[in-house]
Formats: structure tokens, C-alpha cells, sequence
């Protein structure tokens, strides 16, 4: 089965997440997958808007960690770290989010670190009422996941209570501030999303690609491209000292709560 499904028309892409018995857990496969359907969307000529959404009852519960070994699996030195998640996480999320074509990410239930590094290079979010958003990778010792979205959808003071406590944000309060777009009943998610992302298929597309390209380069004025870059050396620290510590790019506390999840 394909962990990715793709489906375009009337100017909509959709992507659908399609790993349920995992809980859209991000495997190489997908990852790579994903980003293939994100390029397919982009060079379609008669898309206009792109959608992506997931099966099952949660968005994603983030890297599909195995066991202690963390995202890339096994024992890896440092060098080898960063070269694969400069690539699968910095290196997809920024070219998800500079794709320029509007995009809108359909979330329900859990979306759990490596998850938000799905939703957040989206342009809009729409949320059911049920979605929850986390970080909670201090659990493994690292400050955050690699795409350091959390200042600018959260602001400084919410970013740093998800990080210091790994509570989840609930949909609401991700709309209040500001994260989110949209909140809406569950068996409404995809209905909303769609009506959504057709409205704006009737808007000119040279106008489209304007507008996002004028709001994202007033973030990257703002910092926010350089200040991912920062961050993303940031987190490389975590792997570092687990690595020096345990031997493991992480810590192990998180692979269980994952668990627990995919069983519910």
C-alpha cells in the first residue's frame, strides 16, 4: 500500500498521509513520497491549490522512531545525522512552504512533533475540534523538533510552554493564536478543507503566487528563514549529547508514548 495517495482536480491537489496503522508515522518512504507529490502539484499546471490531509484518526504522530535509534534508525554519528534531516526535514519543509502555490493542511486528532513539521509549512491550517497539537521531544533531551515553527505560530510564551511542559495545544486554542485558520467538527474536516481550497482556485494564479510570495517574504525579512537555520543547529546539539551520553541520536522516553498511541 502507498504510504502516499495523490488525486488532482478541478485546480485541487490533494495529498493524503496514508500510514493509519502507524499513525501517519514519517518513515523515509513517506517522507520522500510526500515531497514527490508536493513536486507533482507544483509543476501541474492545472493545479491551483494544493490540500493535504491524512487517513485514519490522527494527522501523524511524528518520525517513526525504532526503538532507541531514533529517526535514522540504528547508530549514526553526528555528520550523518544532520546530512539526513537537513535534507528530510529542513530541506522538505522549506521547500513544501515556498512552493508557490497556496496549500492547506486538513488536521485531525494528534499531530505530534515530527507532525507539525507537516501542517506547518502549509499556508492555512484547517482544524477539526478534536485536533491536538505537541512537541513534547524534550522527553527525548532535544529543545525541539527541526523546523522551528513555534515562535512564529505560537508567539514566545506559548512556544515556550509547549516545549518546557510537551502539553498539547488544543485546536482552539491554536486558532486563538492565530495557528490555525479554521476549527471544525470532525466528520466536517473534509468538506470544509475542500470548499476552502476551491474558493481560492477561483482567484487569478499569477495573483496567487504573489500574495503568498509576498507574505512569506516579509517572515524571511523578519528572520524567519535565518532564524530557522539557527534553530535547526540547535536541535543538532540534542542528538549530540545523547549521542556522548547513551550512544543514540535520542533518548528513549518518547518511542513509548507513540506506542501507546497507535494502539488506542
Amino acid at each position: 500500500m502507498s504510504h502516499i495517495l495523490y488525486e488532482a482536480a478541478d485546480r485541487v491537489a490533494v495529498i493524503t498521509l496514508n500510514r493509519p496503522e502507524v499513525a501517519n508515522a514519517q518513515n523515509v518512504e513517506l517522507l520522500d513520497a510526500l515531497d514527490a507529490a508536493w513536486t507533482r502539484a507544483e509543476e501541474d499546471d492545472d493545479v491551483r491549490v494544493i490540500v493535504l490531509r491524512a487517513n485514519g484518526k490522527h494527522f501523524s504522530s511524528g518520525h517513526d522512531i525504532k526503538g532507541a535509534g531514533g529517526s535514522t534508525g540504528g547508530k549514526y554519528t553526528l555528520e550523518q545525522i544532520v546530512a539526513y534531516e537537513t535534507r528530510r526535514y529542513l530541506g522538505y519543509c522549506l521547500h513544501w512552504r515556498n512552493v508557490p502555490k497556496p496549500s492547506i493542511a486538513a488536521v485531525q486528532g494528534k499531530c505530534i512533533a515530527g507532525g507539525l513539521l507537516l501542517c506547518w509549512p502549509c499556508d492555512l491550517i484547517v482544524a477539526a475540534e478534536n485536533a491536538e497539537f505537541s512537541d513534547p521531544v524534550a522527553l527525548m533531551g532535544i529543545g525541539g523538533v527541526e523546523y522551528h515553527g513555534h515562535t512564529w505560530e505560537l508567539g514566545a510564551r506559548k512556544a515556550k510552554e509547549m516545549l518546557y511542559t510537551g502539553r498539547s495545544v488544543t485546536a482552539r486554542e491554536a486558532e486563538q493564536a492565530g495557528m490555525v485558520n479554521r476549527v471544525v467538527p470532525l466528520d466536517s474536516l473534509d468538506a470544509e478543507t475542500m470548499d476552502l481550497a476551491h474558493r481560492i482556485a477561483q482567484m487569478h494564479p499569477f495573483a496567487l503566487r504573489q500574495a503568498k510570495r509576498a507574505v512569506n517574504q516579509t517572515l524571511d525579512i523578519q528572520g524567519f528563514h535565518a532564524a530557522v537555520q539557527s534553530v535547526f543547529d540547535i536541535h543538532q546539539t540534542g542528538h549530540g549529547n545523547a549521542l556522548s551520553t547513551v550512544g543514540y541520536p535520542v533518548m528513549t522516553q518518547l518511542g513509548g508514548m507513540k506506542e501507546r498511541l497507535r494502539n488506542r
